[in-house]
């Protein structure tokens, strides 16, 4: 049955008008908000949401919120589906700190020891083909600066010119665990230019080298550094600060001298410049045989070995031009007195007697670290007996390393006993 107009009109039925009148004019704008295309709804209707990142970052340390981080922490983080990856690193001022990405890509490295007792916030960066930047962060706390700290020390000091077998020598006030070293040699890189592969070797609890596999490439430039600031290194001690050192390589002079010739062959940079006649050790104190560096020079001394040789064969004599090779006292040096011996007998102690001339003219042309290898004696050079690195071939070498050695493919520019001497500047941390 048809509805009359009375009904249309009454009370309720306006009301029902009116709502959709409003329907009408609210759709009516709604087909007003589109994009043009078909009608189609805008994105803010929720019609086209920008899609997630492909990629994605995660860190693993510092942890959020972490209390009482070492201030020589890295920043360690996996990514995901990531073609580019970028770390910052700020302080509470929000001031950038500088910093490196690992090779493997895992871990970022900041350029120095962070300040104590202090805020940061680390942000990595993970953008993956889609051009889409996913973000990771971490805010952390460094620990208060601690009481108990590790001194690190270098042999070598800055711009010293050394020879091709000069090993790096680093030193700690307190010997390292050996749970402890790989960490501490993680942070210890070695830069050459031009490039050359090498590894650094633990002599001792506190003593650490490093050594080419050949000798250095003459005129090389060598920077090393340890990031030792903060460094955890076992028994609640820390490395007290950073340590860097840049030196020079000069030319390659390279010692041989042949017990059955009695000469000594000195090359400079491959070339053949003297040959000198020698005495070595008779054969109640024969010289050592093996490849050992000099150590220290001094144009004036005097051996003493009445306390180790006693009143009957001890000795206190007046030296020249002395060139140390070993710890237990095997120098170069001038022997005036054994003119007459030198090319054809050995009447020595165990030094390389050369003559005044002789010893003059070495003194003058060689520097600290120049190699010398000693053959056909009776007495092998025992490792630890000086700089001995040199004496170990490069397989027995690498055993000395905490870290697992990795033959580069190509190595580059880019992070590797007893007795005390003191060179002419002595950079500490």
């Amino acid at each position: 049955m048809r509805a009359s107009q009375d009904q249309l009109i009454r009370p309720g039925g306006r009301r029902r008008v009116f709502a959709a009148g409003l329907l009408a004019v609210a759709l009516a704008f709604t087909s007003a908000c589109t994009d043009g295309d078909g009608g189609k709804p805008s994105s803010w209707h929720g019609g086209g949401e920008n899609p997630a990142p492909k990629a994605a970052a995660t860190i693993s340390e510092p942890a959020a919120d972490a209390k009482d981080v070492p201030a020589s922490t890295g920043i360690t983080f996996t990514t995901k589906d990531a073609v580019e990856t970028a770390v910052e690193l700020k302080d509470a001022a929000g001031k950038a700190v500088e910093g490196d990405l690992a090779k493997d890509g895992k871990s970022w490295l900041p350029a120095g020891a962070l300040a104590y007792g202090t805020s940061y916030t680390a942000t990595v960066t993970a953008t993956g083909d889609d051009g889409r930047p996913a973000t990771a962060t971490s805010t952390f706390t460094t620990m208060a600066k601690p009481g108990n700290q590790v001194r690190v020390s270098s042999f070598l000091g800055d711009n010293q010119v050394v020879g091709v077998g000069m090993p790096l020598i680093v030193k700690f006030s307190r010997g390292i665990p050996e749970d402890y070293r790989d960490d501490v040699q993680r942070r210890m890189t070695v830069t050459s230019t031009p490039a050359q592969e090498g590894i650094w070797h633990w002599v001792s609890p506190t003593e650490i080298r490093y050594r080419p596999k050949e000798f250095w490439k003459p005129d090389s430039k060598v920077s090393y550094r340890v990031q030792a600031g903060g460094l955890p290194m076992g028994a609640g001690w820390y490395g007290r600060a950073d340590l860097s050192v840049d030196v020079k390589i000069g030319a390659s002079l390279v010692m041989t001298v042949d017990n059955k010739t009695k000469r000594m062959t000195v090359t400079r940079n491959g070339s053949v410049i003297k040959t000198i006649p020698v005495s070595l050790g008779k054969k109640s104190t024969p010289s050592s045989s093996g490849t050992m560096v000099v150590i220290e020079k001094l144009r004036k001394t005097v051996f003493d070995t009445f306390e180790e040789l006693g009143p009957e064969d001890g000795y206190r004599t007046k030296i020249d031009f002395a060139q140390r090779l070993t710890w237990g006292g095997e120098f170069i040096h001038a022997a005036p007195w054994s003119e007459g011996q030198q090319g054809s007998v050995n009447v020595s102690h165990g030094c390389v007697n050369v003559s005044m001339a002789n010893g003059d003219w070495l003194f003058k042309n060689t520097q600290i670290g120049d190699p010398i290898t000693v053959k056909g004696t009776e007495r092998k050079l025992q490792n630890g007996n000086g700089w001995t690195d040199w004496n170990m071939s490069w397989d027995e070498y690498v055993k000395g390393s905490a870290i697992p050695y990795e033959p580069p493919a190509d190595p580059d520019t880019t992070p590797t006993p007893d007795g005390e001497l003191t060179p002419s500047a002595t950079p500490t941390a």
